[in-house]
């Protein structure tokens, strides 16, 4: 504990999905914790995650690096969390996949931080059809140009009480007759508890040398197909539903009108995405660079999920065991 204590990280997106739960496993790690983000007024749920003066949010945007350079002054260790899931406004692939990871990575170099971590995403390719994906590979190349010992983190699809994944799916059986699989729902996943990944960092954080220009993915301990994750939603939110198979040309046509909700439901890049499978790659099982090569067994989701879902049954925790 003496050893974090006098260590300072900022948490570039720290009050985010993944950030809070980083935020509250560095402050068990005993470090000194900056969260930035473009609103630290609406932060006030990370500070009671550590002691008294132990979380100090900033403010920071990454479209603008000046911010991002005041924030990580002083740090020892800079973590940049930021992400998209669709382009809106001011907040693209672009500017926040690219020139975010440049910018934060940049800013840890000019504060002389002995450690980057760029959180990205497993299927990050510089050649791939979807924007997300692409861009992704592209923020992890201009991030190992300004700072080149970076350590890349690569997530499988993140679960937790906040999630995206399983929220949506359980949020759509309660109002549509049947759910789409897109491209016939046999994409697979590997499902990995936001927990694990923030516990996962932590530990890349408090080794940083040693870890230094590596890419590790992490994956949960079970690989999924889309159908598999939708039928589980459907079994623990005690809900019949019709799964249909959604060929991509249709789902494409789909996502061209859910594409212009505020907040979609599914957009054309998205779909893309979903051509391809979304696990750990091999060599990085072989070479340890996982969540398992770290010492953290990855919880599955019949531990977790359930424990957030069941407010999606009819009756919520008072739910018979028969489908609704």
């Amino acid at each position: 504990m003496a050893d974090t204590a006098n260590k300072l990280v900022t948490v570039i997106g720290g009050s985010g999905f993944v950030g809070r739960h980083l935020v509250r496993a560095l402050a068990q790690h005993g470090y000194r914790i900056r969260p930035a983000m473009r609103r630290p007024d609406l932060a006030v749920h990370l500070q009671p995650l550590g002691s008294v003066g132990q979380i100090m949010p900033v403010q920071a945007n990454v479209r603008y690096p000046d911010s991002v350079v005041a924030a990580c002054q002083g740090a020892d260790i800079v973590i940049n969390l930021t992400g998209v899931l669709y382009s809106a406004g001011g907040q693209t692939f672009d500017a926040i996949h690219k020139f975010g990871a440049q910018a934060s990575a940049s800013a840890a170099r000019q504060a002389s931080a002995a450690t980057f971590i760029q959180m990205s995403a497993i299927g990050a390719d510089a050649k791939s059809t979807s924007a997300y994906a692409r861009t992704k590979a592209e923020g992890e190349a201009l991030a190992r140009a300004r700072f080149p010992g970076a350590i890349i983190v690569r997530p499988s699809v993140v679960f937790g009480p906040e999630d995206d994944l399983f929220n949506r799916f359980a949020s759509m059986a309660r109002i549509a007759p049947a759910l789409p699989l897109v491209g016939g729902g046999e994409n697979k996943f590997q499902p990995v508890f936001v927990g694990d990944v923030a516990e996962g960092m932590s530990l890349l954080a408090s080794d940083g040398a040693g870890h230094a220009g590596k890419t590790f993915e992490f994956g949960g301990p079970e690989q999924m197909t889309l159908k598999q994750i939708m039928e589980f939603t459907l079994e623990t939110t005690r809900r019949k539903r019709i799964l249909a198979p959604l060929p991509f040309g249709l789902a494409k046509m789909m996502a061209a009108v859910l594409g212009l909700l505020p907040k979609p439901l599914l957009t054309m890049d998205q779909v893309e995405l979903l051509r391809s499978d979304n696990i750990v790659n091999e060599i990085c099982k072989v070479e340890g660079r996982t969540l398992e090569g770290l010492g953290i067994t990855p919880q599955g989701i019949e531990s977790i999920v359930p424990s957030y879902l069941y407010r999606y049954r009819r009756a919520g925790q008072f739910t018979k065991t028969n489908n609704a």
